[in-house]
């Protein structure tokens, strides 16, 4: 009786472990999904990347000692809605959709 029982304890214990191994924190299924999340945010991190870049470029063209006059007049038509009665204005989205 005592083999059977010694057996059963070493095959509940093995099974403990190898269940955690595939299906714990740790385990082979959770490193799948954390793979595809790393995944999904590097190819966030990029388009986040290009995005700062534009901006950062923008505002570059407006911190300087020379102001770009076309972009100085779209972000005042932006800002402020006003155009003259005779003019015809064409304001497209920004790249990215923003």
């Amino acid at each position: 009786m005592f083999p059977l029982a010694l057996y059963a304890v070493s095959a509940g214990v093995g099974g403990y472990f190898i269940w955690h191994a595939v299906n714990g924190e740790r385990g082979m299924k959770t490193r799948v999904v954390n793979k595809a999340k790393i995944q999904a945010l590097g190819a966030e991190l990029g388009e986040l990347r290009l995005e700062r870049a534009s901006l950062e470029r923008r505002v570059g063209m407006l911190q300087t000692a020379s102001v770009d006059r076309d972009l100085l007049d779209e972000e005042a038509r932006l800002s402020l809605g006003r155009l003259h009665k005779n003019e015809l204005v064409v304001l497209l989205p920004a790249p990215g959709g923003n």
